[in-house]
């Protein structure tokens, strides 16, 4: 009998979504086994899990609540039988629009992006995994080249480096990349050396994942879509570019916005989305350089694939095309990294998050 898997679907309740969505996994072949609603939310449309597995947050991206300019976050207790979600609290963000969140491996800590605060912040989590006071809060400033979409800085994610030394957050406003120490006892961050890494003007860095070594970052840019490696010194939590590529299909739609980065557990490829021309790029890289290639196109089985995630055994993703209101099943092949579409499809309206739940 083959064994399930269980993720969460986060999805904007603006465009017709309901909330978080449970998925029941095949965990042999990724074949979606069924879904429900797990918990309404109000625009939950990034996720994180707590490192114990007993607790999922969830941004809430909106521009007011409580009357005040701030979306929130929210966290929800998980039912370990059924899946369902109960709600445990939630808290005002500090500032609009809530783009992306994460959780220490102490599990002690909530990293927060604020995409039109701007700002970094981070939220203090308690014993019982609500979530607590916050004892970081960074603004971001500055602007860059694109007539609409730089006009201010706009922070979208804060990452984690495999040591939980330092935090990189890329700024799709500024286009750079902030770097940060981390003291996860205290909960606070202090500017790096050098505190600031920029990118190409116009790029608009975004999402940002690390190679299994830890020795390479790479950063997924949604305005040219393009992915940037940079080795990493995870001493002094310093990055020094070492190729860009595009991502864009031969053939591409007249508008992209390139969206999440993933690396395959493996290490020998990565993958990155783009919405527009809605495709997954498949990436060869190469663990000692660094460099990339791209081996292939594929087609993400719906329109505006906005995230994904990779099964922890490697051999499958599930991806969230929030426009075509599904979420898809590929096939990864081990010795190419290819894509194969399973066949599997399920109707959820407006996905824009997955993450696996861990067994």
């Amino acid at each position: 009998m083959s064994r399930h898997r269980v993720a969460y679907v986060g999805t904007y309740t603006s465009q017709g979504g309901r909330g978080i969505h449970r998925l029941s996994v095949d965990g042999d072949t990724g074949e979606i086994l069924s879904h429900e609603l797990a918990a309404e939310a109000a625009n939950p449309s990034f996720l994180a899990l707590h490192p114990n597995g007993r607790i999922l947050y969830a941004v809430n991206e909106l521009f007011t609540f409580s009357g005040k300019a701030s979306g929130a976050v929210s966290s929800f207790l998980i039912d370990r039988q059924s899946g369902r979600l109960c709600p445990v609290n939630q808290v005002e963000s500090g500032g609009a629009l809530p783009a992306h969140l994460s959780v220490d491996r102490s599990g002690k800590n909530l990293l927060l992006a604020n995409y039109q605060g701007p700002q970094s912040e981070v939220l203090r989590l308690n014993a019982d995994g609500s979530i607590g006071p916050r004892s970081a809060f960074i603004g971001h400033s500055g602007r860059s080249i694109h007539p609409t979409r730089q006009t201010q800085a706009h922070p979208h994610s804060l990452n984690l480096d495999p040591e939980e030394r330092f935090v990189l957050v890329p700024d799709l406003g500024t286009d750079e990349i902030r770097v940060f120490r981390f003291d996860p006892d205290q909960g606070t961050l202090a500017a790096g050396d050098p505190p600031i890494v920029s990118l190409r003007p116009g790029s608009g860095p975004r999402h940002l994942a690390f190679h299994p070594s830890g020795r390479v970052a790479y950063v997924i840019c949604e305005l040219s879509s393009e992915i940037v490696s940079f080795a990493y010194d995870q001493a002094a939590g310093r990055l020094a570019e070492i190729q860009a590529i595009s991502i864009l299909p031969p053939s591409s739609a007249p508008e992209n916005f390139s969206a999440e980065v993933a690396v395959h557990p493996g290490g020998r490829f990565l993958y990155g989305s783009v919405r527009g021309s809605d495709v997954i790029a498949v990436v060869a890289v190469d663990p000692s350089s660094g460099t990339m290639s791209v081996v292939e196109h594929a087609p993400s089985q719906g329109r505006t694939p906005r995230h994904f995630a990779i099964d922890p055994s490697g051999r499958f993703m599930l991806v969230a095309n929030q426009r075509s209101h599904t979420v898809a099943v590929l096939r990864i092949a081990q010795d190419s990294g290819r894509l194969a579409f399973s066949g599997s499809l399920a109707d959820i309206s407006a996905p824009a998050c997955i993450r696996f739940l861990p067994n």
